[in-house]
């Protein structure tokens, strides 16, 4: 995290990257403490400078539901987080610029697919879902080129192809995913769907702010 923040602090300058690695701290700590709160083994984060952070679980969920869990608990407190820094310093140039920057990170990691988290939550739904996200981080990469998307599309093509092959009637795959009740299936897809037009709309907006100079 120290490295990140050094790092970031050349190129952004000490306050920004000070507010975004405390927005990146935000999100992964959300994981975590919902992780520990399903009584699964966690690390703490680990920051790779120009690339994000990351849990480590110790022990794969024990269904879909639990893993999606863990996984919208990130994007939503850096959401609320997020929140918080533009209502307190949303009167300045560089607490939007921080707001913004939590806002967009938290919703470019709610596309579909996996391993970013939009993709862990949608699984509760079915991995099929993933190849809807292909295309939208493709669309990404092509209009933003970053080395840490790219990343994030070489780890999702074995997942993918996994999506492509799933089987719904496989034992493995009905214990897995289909055994989640069709309620709790509806009450992510809710939420996901919520929090990701929310996200969407505030970028945008917040975005807008500050190419007006406002």
């Amino acid at each position: 995290m120290l490295l990140s923040l050094v790092l970031y602090a050349q190129i952004y300058g000490w306050p920004f990257a000070a507010g975004f690695i405390g927005l990146l701290f935000c999100h992964e700590m959300g994981h975590y403490f919902a992780a520990r709160q399903r009584g699964l083994a966690v690390g703490l984060p680990m920051f790779i400078p120009f690339v994000g952070a990351a849990i480590f679980m110790k022990e794969n969920p024990p269904d879909a539901e639990v893993e999606a869990y863990v996984a919208f608990a990130g994007p939503f407190v850096g959401a609320v987080c997020s929140f918080l820094v533009y209502l307190i310093w949303g009167d300045s140039r560089l607490g939007l610029a921080i707001a913004y920057s939590g806002f967009l990170l938290n919703f470019i990691n709610l596309i579909p697919i996996s391993p970013l988290d939009g993709g862990r939550i949608t699984a509760v739904l079915s991995p099929r879902i993933w190849l809807l996200g292909l295309p939208l981080l493709g669309a990404l990469l092509l209009y933003q080129p970053s080395p840490a998307l790219l990343l994030v599309l070489i780890l999702a093509l074995p997942r993918l192809v996994q999506a492509w092959r799933f089987d719904p009637k496989a034992p493995e795959n009905m214990a897995y995913y289909t055994a989640v009740p069709f309620s709790i299936r509806l009450e992510y897809a809710l939420m996901y769907f919520g929090l990701t037009a929310v996200l969407g709309l505030v970028s945008f907006g917040v975005h807008e702010r500050l190419q007006g100079g406002s």
